[in-house]
């Protein structure tokens, strides 16, 4: 039976020789992650369940980063829990403050994450990991509990999405704008519980892929998918030495659909309030003032945004009564950004720098807003107060956007 590339990689995880839309299956994984908010409720299902053992210590990576470094005493305290698990079961790869950063950017940076494996992680972004042609997928923290005390989780296999990309990006068009106008095509949930899979990525950074695969749940697929190219090995070269498959679609594979996409004419694309896939081009949005701006998270905290972010504050101050705040993605995106001279840039342009963390993204701190305010966030998720007051609104952007924006005070198009 044809299949793409997620059904393949699917198949070889739960020992099969195919499997078809719809099917309900067993697969082994390669890797479990959770963070400081959904690793202690995994933790106390495990132990509620009197599971006392993990699979493989290994293959669980904790990182603490939606509220740390601790903004509280119960923050502080799941972080504890974490760090007392993860001594107990010998589980080494707990990124704590001072060498963590955000989940996303962490696991692909430090290899744990290669193509053809099978990911899960107690965060629905998880489905970043795409980018290097593995299938990973968010799942609650039960779903956690029993993959780290098993090394398996069920999936029914999903129906897929083809999307083919042509052409080349222009100047201050990214990977954010891809995935900004495809959710906008598709809606919050035109590709519910499908696979998002991307036949071509040669126009695209890794950046950018990152960033693409990352959004994947905000139009509701189960996960999203790159093909494996020079620049993906190039990316793995030093990250990764274990061996691993490059699983490629059948040629008469079936996509529900296929979405052609023609880079040539994309423009800067922001998603206004409530929902990403609410779009709107940038220039249409020129009278909206702003009160914040935040240039990072999983979604576009790697040094390629920061270097974008960079390039448009150079010289230039960010406007009376807005408040910047730049957080790098991880420390060795923090420490890029040092010795390149960006955060230089960014402090004289009256920008906060903030050590990595999730912060503001989801209004844990670093960035919660008042009744009232606007943000422009180069973030994924612009829901009913998910920034702070529910009477605060969140425009997701491209670094790009998000700089300019900055400067002027409102939301503006890079010149």
């Amino acid at each position: 039976m044809p299949m793409t590339k997620t059904q393949k990689i699917l198949a070889r995880h739960a020992n099969l020789a195919s499997v078809e839309p719809g099917q309900l299956i067993q697969a082994r994984l390669d890797l479990v992650m959770g963070n400081d908010i959904t690793s202690p409720v995994a933790i106390s299902e495990m132990e509620k369940a009197g599971l006392d053992t993990v699979f493989d210590p290994e293959k669980i990576v904790f990182v603490l980063d939606h509220f740390t470094p601790c903004k509280d005493i119960q923050s502080a305290r799941l972080c504890s829990q974490v760090r007392r698990f993860a001594e107990k079961h010998g589980i080494r790869h707990l990124f704590d403050v001072g060498e963590m950063g955000i989940e996303h950017v962490i696991l692909p940076e430090k290899g744990f994450v290669a193509p053809g494996e099978a990911v899960i992680g107690a965060d629905s972004h998880t489905c970043t990991y795409g980018a290097l042609g593995a299938f990973s997928a968010g799942v609650g923290s039960t779903d956690m509990a029993a993959g780290m005390a098993t090394g398996y989780a069920w999936f029914k296999v999903p129906h897929a999405i083809a999307v083919r990309l042509k052409g080349k990006l222009q100047p201050w068009v990214s990977g954010k704008d891809v995935i900004l106008h495809l959710i906008g095509l598709l809606g919050a949930d035109g590709a519910r519980y499908r696979s998002l899979e991307f036949l071509n990525a040669e126009a695209l950074t890794m950046d950018d892929r990152f960033t693409v695969a990352n959004m994947a749940i905000e139009c509701g697929a189960k996960n999203g998918i790159f093909p494996v190219d020079a620049l993906t090995l190039d990316y793995l070269q030093g990250r990764v030495t274990r061996k691993f498959t490059d699983d490629k679609p059948d040629a008469d594979a079936g996509y529900e659909r296929v979405i052609e996409i023609d880079l040539d004419a994309l423009k800067p694309t922001v998603s206004k309030p409530f929902s990403p896939d609410n779009t709107a081009l940038a220039s249409e949005l020129s009278d909206v003032a702003i009160q914040q701006v935040v240039i990072g998270s999983c979604t576009n905290g790697r040094i390629g945004d920061l270097r974008v972010a960079a390039s448009l504050l150079k010289g230039k101050r960010v406007a009376r009564g807005v408040r910047c705040i730049v957080i790098p993605g991880s420390q060795e995106v923090y420490l890029d950004a040092l010795r390149e001279g960006l955060l230089e840039t960014f402090i004289e342009a009256g920008c906060a720098v903030s050590t990595p963390t999730c912060g503001p993204c989801l209004g844990g701190h670093m960035g919660v807003m008042d009744e009232g305010e606007r943000c422009v966030s180069t973030t994924n998720r612009n829901f009913v107060g998910r920034m702070g007051h529910t009477r605060s609104e969140v425009y997701l952007a491209s670094p790009a956007v998000a700089a300019a924006s900055a400067v002027a005070g409102v939301i503006a198009v890079p010149e």
